[in-house]
């Protein structure tokens, strides 16, 4: 079972990678499709191809129940990174919902 664990965590992260590539080809300057033709954006799009790989192979042994929902720890990372590294504002009312979330996932991953 442990094998397909690390293979869910592997999907959230390789698919957090994937979402950084993406906001940082989006903020170059440039219309779209000079934003879509971006290596960031490129390499973007494959990591998020990976991470579905990733992730299939996780729904073979975890229930879609709690696979599904533990990719929102994703959410908490991927806030923390727009904060400190694009300057994305967290205020009292998002970092509440940070922590609903993160309580929610604990919660499934342990049922």
């Amino acid at each position: 079972m442990i094998p397909y664990w690390i293979s869910l965590a592997a999907a959230i992260s390789t698919s957090l990678l994937g979402q950084v590539l993406l906001k940082a080809g989006a903020v170059a300057e440039g219309g779209f499709l000079s934003q879509l033709f971006r290596w960031q954006t490129i390499i973007g799009l494959g990591a998020y191809g990976g991470a579905a790989l990733l992730y299939i192979v996780a729904l073979r042994r975890i229930p879609m129940s709690v696979a599904l929902p533990c990719t929102a720890a994703s959410y908490v990372v991927i806030a923390a990174v727009g904060h400190f590294a694009f300057g994305e504002v967290l205020g009292p009312t998002k970092l509440a919902a940070l922590a609903l979330i993160s309580l929610g996932v604990v919660l499934l991953a342990t049922a």
